[in-house]
């Protein structure tokens, strides 16, 4: 089935699991498995465990340790079927039965799209988070349009172009794997597209509740510049986030552990380096995201 057919669209589903949401996880399995519309494949990844709560007929992958996010969706994603692969958090709920139809129609409107990204909202409050909106103007979250960047736990993908791209960059672990993922899909002339008016609920957590927030968060930064900037950017990049990290932070140990993740990027382990053409820079700068920022 071709995406822009009149076929229904076929969509595999990821959902990953640790078994610390008894709540969360069977709200988001009901509403995933409750999407119209659509021919529906589902996994559930079990990252370190034998996934438990698992709706009758879903498909389950266990694995021995935890593998981290980025690692445990490719998985995922080799072990379902569908033109699309819709990578969902646990702790989501999509609100009505259409979600996924409606994100798989915007694909058919623009042959170029790789990913498709809902408009994110707690809720309880109804708020859009600022990590949420995949643009650096995000006063106005309503607003749609190309983007260079993703929420990596509620996003559709193109799986052709997810494949070409190389899949998730699986040794991050955890945090900027989405930035890497989109900008080697707009280096193969792909762009993604922000379509807030299809919404999907999720609670508004602080991701620095992880132990290793800093300094995974200040690593992988590091290895996103090595790993796809031109040479003469890297230095840019890394100045402009170190800058701002330094007037950002007051915590002391927060800015020891991002400046250790600092250092432990710069000692390699980024993978492969295949810098970006200059053409996509361009290209990046137009869409109003430069990869120096």
């Amino acid at each position: 089935m071709s995406i822009g057919s009149s076929s229904r669209p076929t969509v595999g589903a990821v959902v990953l699991t640790m078994n610390d949401r008894p709540r969360e996880f069977p709200a988001a399995m009901a509403s995933l498995l409750s999407q119209d519309g659509i021919d529906l494949d589902v996994v559930v990844v079990g990252n370190g465990c034998i996934p438990d709560q698992v709706p009758d007929g879903v498909r389950t992958v266990e694995l021995p340790e935890n593998v981290g996010i980025p690692e445990g969706r490719n998985i995922g994603a080799a072990n379902v079927k569908g033109d699309l692969v819709f990578f969902f958090d646990n702790d989501a709920v999509l609100p009505a039965p259409d979600v996924l139809f409606r994100l798989a129609a915007e694909f058919t409107r623009n042959s170029r799209r790789a990913w498709c990204q809902p408009r994110i909202t707690d809720p309880t409050t109804g708020r859009t988070l600022r990590r949420w909106v995949p643009r650096l103007r995000v006063t106005h979250p309503e607003r749609n349009g190309t983007v260079t960047v993703m929420a990596e736990g509620v996003v559709m993908i193109r799986r052709d172009a997810f494949e070409a791209a190389g899949r998730w960059p699986g040794h991050f672990f955890l945090f900027h794997e989405g930035i890497d993922l989109a900008w080697r899909l707009w280096d193969r002339g792909y762009i993604g597209h922000y379509a807030p008016d299809v919404i999907v609920h999720h609670p508004a957590t602080n991701p620095a509740r992880h132990a290793d927030f800093y300094r995974l968060n200040a690593r992988n930064r590091v290895w996103l510049a090595l790993r796809n900037l031109p040479a003469p950017l890297v230095p840019l990049n890394l100045a402009a986030w170190a800058l701002t990290t330094l007037w950002r932070f007051r915590n002391r140990a927060a800015l020891r552990a991002s400046l250790a993740g600092f250092a432990e990027g710069l000692r390699g382990g980024y993978g492969a380096r295949t810098p970006m053409r200059w053409s996509t820079v361009t290209r990046l700068a137009r869409a109003g995201r430069p990869p120096i920022c």
